[in-house]
């Protein structure tokens, strides 16, 4: 069986960002954005969804992280719905729950090609590290845009600002990779319309 990866890049004035990610590897990650909370966000997303992820973003950091931040949801969206191809054979839905200390986040996923984003966190911080607290819902909603995601994240209860993140982080990876898992035996798109 073939592994279902893909490669795109995305050149603004102001980002050059590339992505490879293949859906069936076993998380590891090589990730270079220059913000390092970000990163680390990202290796939780490889790491628990299971996905091979690569990633280098050279952007004006100089401004500030929201170019990077959304140009890197943007492009790993459009990435992961072409290694999904037409879904066939995929589970289509997952759920996970992901704790971290005091911290419990859940995340819903559906690869419906419908894209929708419901975002229910709170942000006791403005920044961990360079990383614009806010812009956490913004790198989910670019990225559940681009890739055809109707995906919730929430956050059940937290204090710790880093703590609250990296569940949400890990919890929609459980999803994510739960959601886009091959079933064994399942040949046929995940839909009575025929097609996601």
């Amino acid at each position: 069986m073939t592994h279902r990866t893909a490669s795109l890049t995305r050149r603004t004035n102001e980002t050059n960002v590339a992505v490879t990610l293949d859906l069936d590897g076993t998380g590891i990650s090589r990730i270079t954005t220059g913000i390092g909370f970000f990163d680390h966000m990202l290796a939780q997303l490889a790491r628990h969804s299971h996905l091979d992820l690569d990633i280098h973003c050279d952007g004006d950091l100089d401004i500030d992280d929201h170019h990077t931040v959304e140009d890197v949801g943007i492009t790993l969206g459009q990435t992961l719905a072409q290694a999904l191809g037409d879904k066939a054979g995929i589970a289509r839905f997952g759920h996970a729950y992901a704790p971290l200390d005091e911290a419990l986040a859940r995340a819903v996923v559906d690869v419906s090609g419908r894209p929708y984003l419901v975002y229910d966190v709170d942000n006791p911080r403005e920044r961990i590290g360079t990383f614009a607290v806010e812009m956490a819902e913004h790198f989910w909603r670019s990225l559940a845009f681009n890739a055809g995601l109707t995906l919730h994240i929430a956050l059940l209860y937290g204090r710790n600002q880093h703590h609250i993140l990296e569940a949400t982080f890990k919890a929609t990876a459980r999803a994510l990779g739960a959601a886009t898992r091959r079933l064994a035996g399942q040949q046929d798109i995940p839909s009575t319309k025929g097609v996601l």
